[in-house]
């Protein structure tokens, strides 16, 4: 059952809170002061979800005037800053996106979320829709303080087919086959992975996965409970000088440090030919069905799960990502707009319409019994995929920079940028991060 399968950061966070954190493009106030009247106001974040969000939106308004949403949507990096100033200064939107975790955690400690212990308790019908391990990543402490809000998102090894074709190759199994095919694909013209760095967040994913592929999640549940030198834990290290080393071979598409995943730039490279994989979540399939649609309706798009390490102690089912986003409620809002964002949770989130177009647009929701669902879809082999990598797992990790504190998550995805840029060592970069524990 997904219950014991589906392992988040809850697991791998054991002592840590989760966290949720999103990203998107547009402008609005705070609580009340960016909205029309009393009305609700949602940040949602630019790409695949927003056209399914906006529709959710708009049906609800549609049918609950004096109950209204004002929905604006933000860049993913943009958004990060945007909300943790608001929600930091009192003024965050009622509707707080996130992901769980050290982000969510704090704006627990800091008063600036609603607790809905209650809600949840009087409202079965809502918690019972969604996969429990996912639900739990909204807790802080025993309470809940945030509700999942879309799809299961596990990071996946994506790649072209047809780029593979041309030099007979076959996806990587272990991280030795990775490293023999780097000279194979630089010879054929072709970049072996695509990066996006400018957005500092994709470098994470191969941190995540090699650590845990190396030292097994374990490890990163250490450093989430703040334990002392936690980042000592030579899987770090290890992991850090596989980066290094994976750079110096030219792994990477040049220039990758200018490449940006908000404008999908680093998927783009993939579906054109220049790069033979990348590394991303599951949410970019969106983005390729949307903008590459004969790429991946013609069968050129092939996935698959993360290459082990020899001698780690990772599972090698053990998969890193997001569980899902959340909806927190902000405890500034006004009463009114506290009643309309509850009422919307309850009813208006996750009706068969949003769901059939969460389905559609190539992306799992996290919710039961949508297996029939997920096979009536043009997308049945992606869907089901994700699906089973996430529910088979026995290990799912939070993405660290949300299950981290704000303030170690920053320090963490700038000294990272400095490692895939080759200006400062693991050694260093285990240092830095050794004096974040706590903060």
């Amino acid at each position: 059952m997904v219950n014991r399968k589906l392992r988040s950061a809850a697991m791998a966070v054991s002592a840590a809170a989760l966290s949720i954190s999103l990203a998107a493009c547009g402008s609005s106030g705070p609580a009340g002061s960016g909205t029309s009247g009393d009305s609700a106001s949602m940040w949602g974040l630019t790409g695949g979800n927003q056209p399914v969000l906006q529709k959710s939106v708009d049906a609800w308004n549609s049918a609950h005037p004096d109950e209204s949403i004002k929905l604006d949507f933000f860049a993913n990096d943009a958004y990060k800053t945007k909300v943790r100033t608001a929600v930091g200064a009192g003024q965050g939107p009622t509707f707080i996106y996130g992901w769980g975790g050290g982000v969510l955690k704090s704006y627990v400690d800091a008063g600036q979320v609603a607790d809905l212990t209650d809600f949840v308790k009087q409202n079965p019908d809502v918690t019972s829709r969604y996969l429990p391990a996912v639900l739990k990543n909204g807790e802080i402490n025993g309470k809940t303080y945030a509700l999942p809000n879309n799809n299961v998102q596990p990071v996946v090894l994506y790649f072209n087919k047809d780029v593979f074709a041309k030099i007979g190759a076959q996806p990587p199994k272990t991280w030795d086959e990775l490293m023999a095919l780097v000279p194979k694909f630089k010879a054929a013209g072709v970049a072996p992975f695509s990066l996006g760095g400018q957005s500092k967040w994709p470098d994470l994913m191969w941190l995540e996965y090699l650590v845990e592929r190396i030292g097994g999640p374990e490890t990163f549940a250490n450093i989430a409970a703040n334990k002392p030198n936690a980042w000592s834990d030579p899987a770090v290290a290890d992991a850090l000088t596989k980066i290094q080393q994976l750079v110096d071979a030219g792994g990477f598409i040049n220039g990758f440090s200018s490449v940006a995943a908000d404008s999908n730039a680093d998927q783009a490279l993939l579906y054109t030919g220049k790069a033979a994989m990348v590394l991303q979540g599951g949410w970019i399939y969106q983005g390729m069905k949307k903008d590459a649609a004969d790429f991946v309706k013609n069968g050129k798009l092939g996935y698959t799960t993360f290459p082990t390490v020899s001698g780690g102690k990772g599972d090698p089912a053990n998969v890193v990502g997001n569980p899902s986003n959340f909806w927190s409620i902000s405890s500034k809002a006004t009463d009114s707009q506290k009643k309309a964002a509850l009422e919307y949770v309850k009813s208006g989130m996750f009706t068969e319409a949003d769901t059939q177009a969460l389905i559609a647009s190539g992306a799992v929701p996290v919710i039961n019994g949508i297996d029939s669902k997920l096979a009536a879809s043009p997308d049945k082999d992606f869907l089901t995929y994700v699906y089973g990598m996430a529910k088979n797992a026995p290990s799912f990790t939070l993405s660290w920079d949300q299950a981290l504190s704000p303030a170690q998550g920053d320090a963490m995805l700038s000294n990272l940028d400095q490692i895939f840029l080759k200006k400062i060592t693991p050694e260093q970069f285990v240092t830095t991060m050794n004096a974040t524990i706590g903060k």
